[in-house]
């Protein structure tokens, strides 16, 4: 996991993270106690950060997880680093500690049709292709680097090189930014909590600012 304390604007503190290792979670959580935010805001979608809530904090018992090949070999090439969880158990584990403190823990990323839709105007099908050929690829042989920190950013590095992929992430990541924004305004310190390969493309935008016309919307 790494972290920041950004002080541009409203002081905040910026978590990411690898995503599956259980004990991320309580790290991520620990310096969330530790920073005090008034309100928490996740790279999650709105229907993402639901499914979380309703079936696996809510429900009386988890349901199983599909796994696409791609994800399986991620898990795989994660456990030799310690419990791997499905979904992210970092982002349950927030969840859980904002609903147990009644705060705010709210989502960042676009909707799901909305991503779907930015996918699709920046990537192409001859790199659609080629990503697909790169998952197999790091399915069959996913990196091995020394630590979970190195570990998800060479996955992502594998994953989607591509300038499509690149300009789908940004769009993302800018989207997320003015949700930050909003998500400051009235409160004195707030939290965000991202994957670990997200961190610093949105350290910095945060810190360079991003303004309500750019063009993902």
């Amino acid at each position: 996991m790494i972290s920041a304390e950004l002080t541009r604007g409203t002081p905040l503190l910026l978590v990411a993270p690898v995503r599956g290792v259980a004990a991320e979670a309580e790290r991520a959580v620990a310096a969330l106690e530790s920073f005090g935010p008034q309100a928490v805001g996740l790279g999650l979608s709105a229907e993402e950060l639901r499914g979380l809530t309703d079936y696996f904090i809510l429900a009386e018992a988890e349901p199983i997880v599909p796994l696409t090949p791609a994800e399986t070999s991620e898990v795989r090439g994660l456990v030799r680093f310690g419990e791997v969880r499905v979904p992210n158990p970092s982002f349950v584990r927030v969840v859980a500690w904002g609903r147990a403190l009644a705060l705010p823990v709210e989502p960042l990323d676009p909707s799901d049709e909305r991503s779907a839709s930015l996918f699709a105007e920046h990537i192409g099908y001859v790199e659609l292709v080629r990503r697909t050929v790169r998952e197999h690829r790091v399915a069959r042989s996913p990196p091995s680097p020394s630590t979970p920190d190195e570990y998800a950013l060479a996955w992502d590095r594998e994953v989607a090189p591509g300038r499509g992929s690149r300009a789908f992430a940004r769009a993302r990541d800018r989207h997320l930014v003015r949700g930050v924004a909003r998500l400051a305004e009235g409160r004195s310190r707030i939290a965000v909590v991202v994957d670990r390969e997200r961190f610093d493309p949105v350290r910095g935008l945060l810190e360079q600012g991003v303004s309500n016309e750019m063009d993902d919307e």
